[in-house]
């Protein structure tokens, strides 16, 4: 396949480096640092004590790297509009777009929710111009439950996990779905083909809609915010109104929030995506991750009064820090 990485951070360049030591014709759209050293060292990938290497074609110009058959976005939310507005020349009449991507996407009601089907989500896609420029038709969801951090520009270091969830926003087991699903498989990632990729994007956002923004707010890792009881306390009953929405567009959580807190716990010393992006400055996923669930709590006629502070505090400190 021709795939093109849009997005060479941690989880872009993990999946081009494994597709392309598998064959595949990879390129990525790059710019600055990052375009510089592809051109001179390709990407690599830093995992089980040994550096993996794969020469791309690399360019800040999708429209000097062309259609191509598969294109994995793996950039951070608030980076899509950008994204919208340059992606056109990669994407041919067949060319499937993944998203490897956090938070509620803007395609999250595509050929799903009953009926809300169809309804464009304004905190991922406040005019509609991602949906325009990305038509649903050319979306595979994908979760990636997976941790990967950068070295350097264009080089990835692997933590732990490499799961990709992927599915059709209908549900569909397309050919092309088993096509994709089964590249992926061969260049070395577990890969898990979902009846309903919605609900596996929710159940991850179930967690990291509250430890990610807690984070930012206060500088700690996971292990100190869970062995907080007030916290996790809080974090519970934002947790408990988010699972009355997934219910109600018909994608349930059997858990309780105790239950996913043990899962959470594991991770330790963890720092969040979010608080790695505070401590760069760089802009946060706030509206990807929570304010979209407050805006499906309007749309479900859900009360949202603990994800309400969670965000109005995490948006707060955002601003202060001129990262939202």
């Amino acid at each position: 396949m021709k795939v093109c990485i849009y997005g060479a951070g941690a989880i872009g360049g993990w999946i081009g480096t494994r597709l392309a030591r598998a064959g595949h014709q990879v390129s990525v759209v790059a710019r600055g640092a990052t375009l510089e050293a592809l051109q001179l060292h390709g990407l690599r990938l830093e995992t089980e004590g040994q550096v993996l290497t794969a020469p791309v074609r690399s360019s800040a110009s999708p429209a000097e790297l062309g259609p191509h058959d598969v294109v994995v976005v793996a950039v951070k939310a608030p980076a899509m509009a950008d994204v919208a507005k340059a992606i056109g020349p990669l994407l041919g009449p067949d060319t499937i777009v993944l998203t490897a991507m956090n938070g509620v996407p803007w395609w999250f009601f595509e050929s799903f929710g009953g009926k809300l089907a169809g309804t464009r989500l304004k905190a991922v896609d406040h005019d509609g111009s991602i949906a325009r420029a990305i038509p649903g038709r050319h979306v595979v969801g994908c979760v990636v439950h997976a941790s990967y951090a950068l070295n350097g520009p264009g080089f990835v270091k692997h933590h732990f996990g490499n799961k990709l969830i992927v599915g059709e926003p209908s549900g569909e087991k397309t050919a092309r779905m088993k096509m994709l699903a089964t590249a992926l498989e061969q260049a070395g990632h577990e890969v898990v083909v979902s009846e309903q990729i919605q609900k596996d994007t929710w159940y991850k956002l179930w967690g990291n809609m509250t430890v990610n923004p807690v984070s930012a707010i206060t500088g700690a890792t996971v292990d100190r915010i869970m062995n907080d009881d007030l916290v996790r306390g809080f974090i519970s009953n934002v947790m408990l109104e988010a699972r009355e929405i997934g219910a109600r567009i018909g994608i349930p959580i059997e858990q309780t929030p105790e239950d996913r807190h043990q899962v959470t716990k594991k991770l330790g010393a963890f720092k969040t995506s979010m608080l790695q992006d505070v401590e760069a400055g760089k802009p946060v996923e706030l509206d990807a991750l929570v304010t979209v669930v407050k805006e499906l709590g309007e749309l479900t006629g859900v009360p949202t009064p603990y994800t309400d502070v969670l965000l109005g505090l995490a948006r707060l400190h955002a601003q202060v820090h001129g990262l939202y």
